[in-house]
């Protein structure tokens, strides 16, 4: 049945216990992403102040993604998550404290985006790689899929959430609400049982092991488009999201809640998408999906570009989030299916550096372009870069569409 189908990977007690534990904490993200946005346009009324905070929060993602993913194939990836999310509800209480004590300046904001990128550069690798150790092989692309799921859950309730709080209540009560929910992924990751490692021969240096997965992704043909695929999206594509909270003020006339919704949206459409991922059958061609999302993505971004209707921009928005989780869930998809287990950790770190260190780095520039152009034209020239892209892969690698 497609439901059992669908819903495969939660028939194992350690994937459920994971599974319900980052539905919590990502919506409590969410809520403080949205929120942290918000604050710091409320904060400057300058859109190029965004792209510093979504940089500072990659900066150090990408100097120490790759290292993280060395040492997420080196040490336990449970202990190295209850390390790497303690930290990360630390930074959410000390946000929520300059916050409630009425002295928060727009440099906090950049401080403490810093510091969580510090926690998630060892954290993200080692999140991806996880799953691996939760379900058999056979359940690999259900569980991976449904990862995709409950984040994109998470963002249809989280901002949506945030921007009533935030209306309500301050932002300060989002920010709390955040290092609360940290408490589920905890109480997870402690509570999940794992068969104690047997000896390991002994590991190369840090810098072999790290230049060794530089030169499998190098050599590989299909991971390496793959990831290049990636790049371009999260450093061109996926800058439009540094702008909502600017593109919900200024030209759709709105507020912190149209911000919200607009984000929700995006989760929403995003979250039908992964569940279409999660319910594909083994024969369902997941190249030619990912290249079709490609392609959906930016003409989508092209059409919210020119649309100053709110009810059609949230429309326009559940489109983007489809296809957006389209070329994002299917390339993490292939690529876990594609790799080698013991370089797992190294080639999801490039990933990882890929999605979360370009994408900062696209917030920035898009900050700044948006300063000078304005936010329409960028996300124009941003969705244009992607499309070419897209073409030129479909036209330079076509058997990339028939991987299964």
């Amino acid at each position: 049945m497609i439901w059992q189908r669908t819903f495969a990977a939660l028939r194992h007690r350690n994937y459920r216990l994971w599974f319900w534990g980052q539905l919590v904490s990502l919506f409590g993200a969410w809520m403080q992403m949205t929120a942290q946005s918000f604050l710091v346009y409320e904060l400057t009324h300058a859109p190029a102040y965004l792209g510093y905070v979504s940089f500072a929060s990659g900066l150090p993602s990408s100097v120490l993604l790759l290292y993280g993913g060395v040492v997420a194939d080196r040490m336990p990836r449970r202990m190295l998550l209850l390390i790497t999310q303690t930290c990360m509800m630390l930074c959410a209480f000390g946000l929520a404290a300059v916050t409630f004590w009425g002295v928060v300046q727009p440099w906090h904001l950049v401080g403490f985006a810093f510091c969580l990128g510090i926690a998630n550069a060892f954290d993200a690798p080692a999140r991806q790689a996880f799953v691996f150790d939760l379900v058999p092989r056979e359940d690999l692309t259900n569980a991976i899929a449904l990862n995709s799921t409950l984040f994109n859950a998470a963002v249809m309730l989280g901002p949506a959430a945030a921007g009533v709080v935030y209306v309500l209540f301050g932002p300060a009560w989002c920010f709390s609400v955040n290092g609360i929910s940290y408490v589920a992924i905890l109480s997870s990751l402690a509570r999940i049982r794992q068969p104690a490692q047997g000896h390991t021969e002994p590991h190369p240096s840090a810098v072999a092991s790290l230049l060794e997965g530089l030169r499998y992704v190098a050599a590989h043909k299909l991971i390496r488009a793959i990831i290049l695929l990636i790049a371009v999206v999260c450093l061109f594509g996926f800058s439009f999201a540094t702008l909502m909270p600017a593109w919900a003020v200024s030209v759709l006339g709105g507020d912190a809640a149209t911000n919200g919704l607009l984000q929700s949206f995006r989760g929403a459409g995003a979250l039908i998408s992964a569940l279409v991922v999660a319910s594909l059958g083994q024969r369902t061609r997941k190249g030619r999906l990912l290249l079709a999302g490609g392609f959906a993505f930016p003409l989508f971004l092209l059409l919210f570009s020119r649309v100053r209707w709110v009810p059609l921009s949230l429309l326009i928005m559940v489109g983007v989030g489809m296809a957006l989780i389209l070329v994002l869930n299917l390339a993490n998809v292939l690529l876990q299916t594609l790799v080698e287990d013991r370089l797992r950790g190294r080639v999801m770190s490039i990933f990882s550096l890929t999605h979360f260190g370009l994408m900062p780095l696209g917030g920035l520039l898009a900050g700044i372009a948006a300063q000078h152009i304005g936010a329409p034209a960028t996300i124009v020239a941003s969705a244009l870069v992607s499309l070419a892209y897209a073409l030129f892969l479909t036209l330079r690698l076509p058997h990339l569409s028939r991987l299964p």
